[in-house]
């Protein structure tokens, strides 16, 4: 029998086509997993079981009829609550966002998915506006990790991570702006990646401009694959929207990657001090890589940190989504993401475009480093997961979210694919996630190294243990109606 909470999204595919079972079937058992799971780590905001059904009942006539809708039909999939779903609030985990609609319309990769049959189960939680690399929010609380959920599931799109890591749907949509669907990935043990800036159209625009992008979250390689042979499809709300795709992302994907030039970078050039089992997980995951014919070196892009060239585009944005609000709704917002809009105010536009000039000489350094490699790996994070409710890891120097991120921001900067793959645990039995990055544009080529890694046992970790009755993230809560 299979399992309808752990099955891929192909696997389910497949099981519809065959006749093995149905997506009633497939979405009520995900239903049934997610109300055992929302209380213990506070993955969704909103939960629509008689919805989802509906939608499921539909799709099994489609499939009875022999005439599915598209790639996903039936398939249940979460979105995080910073994208538009038509038929509910976006709240984007504010008090200050009100929830009277209407909400009448759906995000881009959203209404691709629609189109697509696949059956919207819920939306899943984010820190207020996305703005840091952990999940807890005024509006919502906060998400725990799928191993120990007193610990955090990163973020922005822990909720996505924790959902998908738990059974709760094999697919989830996030948003990576400087790390957000990595980060998370890493830390629940899932796989995602951020996929180059407008591969996947956006809208309405991000509040952090150019450096946000909407990434995939599945549980292996090939479901990423899938899912963004959908939510790749053009939309014309987004201006700078990629072209169409040739062929699918599909296509190749068990090419291997014998002959591929890989760079190794186990800190990137001095970045940050890296756990030692993190950092041995990460060589692991490199030694593999050559074992399966990549010619592998260690070597270094030499990209500066930039971390304030960084915080003065970010903090601006964050300044930018609050700036209509008086001062008793400001006083609504998350303590944190209220200081960080205090120098975001601040920075004139001289300052942000300087900021930009640093993006585009990270570009040509990263653009000149990808003609000598095909690829880049580093770790994911130095760390593995904290304590929940922290911005910062206890006792760290580092005053926000972005000290401890030195390896996932880089490459919103210069707007790469790059992909989180889980490829082990520290002594706690915590994932660890192995980054690797490509050129612009080489996103099917990042997705066919990591589905190598799957192939060859190199990458995953094992299933999160089961939920202890009492332990409880301590977050807010979706019920399921």
């Amino acid at each position: 029998m299979t399992d309808l909470t752990t099955a891929t999204a192909a696997r389910l595919v497949e099981g519809y086509a065959r006749g093995e079972f149905s997506p009633v079937e497939a979405v009520r058992a995900v239903l049934e997993r997610t109300e055992e799971i929302q209380p213990r780590v506070n993955a969704f905001v909103r939960i629509d079981a008689e919805e989802a059904l509906r939608q499921a009942a539909e799709s099994a006539g489609r499939w009875r009829r022999g005439e599915p809708a598209g790639l996903l039909d039936g398939v249940p999939v979460s979105v995080k609550d910073i994208l538009l779903l038509r038929g509910g609030p976006t709240l984007r985990g504010s008090l200050t966002v009100p929830a009277d609609g209407p909400w009448d319309e759906d995000a881009p990769a959203v209404a691709r998915l629609r189109e697509h049959g696949a059956v919207f189960t819920g939306k899943t939680t984010t820190p207020e506006f996305g703005w840091k690399g952990v999940t807890d929010s005024p509006r919502h609380g906060a998400t725990g990790n799928p191993y120990d959920p007193s610990l955090t599931a990163g973020g922005s799109s822990g909720g996505s991570a924790a959902a998908v890591a738990l059974g709760a749907g094999p697919l989830s949509l996030g948003t990576d702006g400087g790390g957000s669907v990595r980060i998370p990935a890493s830390f629940c043990g899932i796989f995602a990646p951020k996929p180059t800036y407008g591969r996947v159209p956006l809208y309405p625009a991000g509040a952090y401009g150019t450096l946000a992008h909407v990434g995939p979250m599945t549980r292996d390689a090939r479901d990423a694959a899938l899912l963004m042979d959908v939510v790749t499809g053009p939309d014309a709300r987004d201006w700078s929207q990629l072209g169409p795709v040739p062929g699918s992302f599909r296509d190749g994907l068990d090419g291997g990657v014998a002959g591929l030039r890989v760079a190794y970078s186990p800190d990137l050039g001095g970045r940050a001090a890296v756990d030692a089992e993190v950092a041995a997980a990460v060589r692991r995951a490199a030694e593999a890589l050559e074992e399966l014919g990549a010619r592998v070196e260690e070597a270094d892009p030499g990209l500066p940190d930039a971390v304030e060239s960084f915080h003065t585009l970010w903090f601006s944005g964050a300044a930018r989504v609050t700036q209509h609000l008086d001062d008793e709704r400001r006083a609504l917002l998350d303590p944190g993401l209220r200081e960080v809009c205090e120098p975001g105010a601040s920075y004139s536009v001289l300052d942000y475009l300087a900021a930009v000039d640093v993006r585009m000489a990270m570009g040509r350094i990263a653009g000149a480093f990808h003609t000598r490699y095909d690829l880049l790996v580093t770790p994911t994070l130095p760390i593995t997961a904290f304590a929940l409710g922290a911005e910062v890891p206890p006792g760290s120097p580092h005053g926000r979210w972005t000290g401890w991120t030195p390896f996932t921001r880089p490459f919103n900067m210069t707007q790469q694919p790059a992909v989180s793959v889980p490829c082990g645990t520290d002594g706690r039995g915590l994932p660890v996630g192995v980054q690797l990055v490509g050129a612009r544009h080489a996103d099917a080529l990042v997705l066919r190294a990591a589905h190598a890694l799957y192939e060859a046992g190199a990458a995953g970790v094992p299933a999160p243990p089961p939920l202890v009755d009492g332990a409880s993230s301590g977050g807010a809560g979706a019920r399921l109606r």
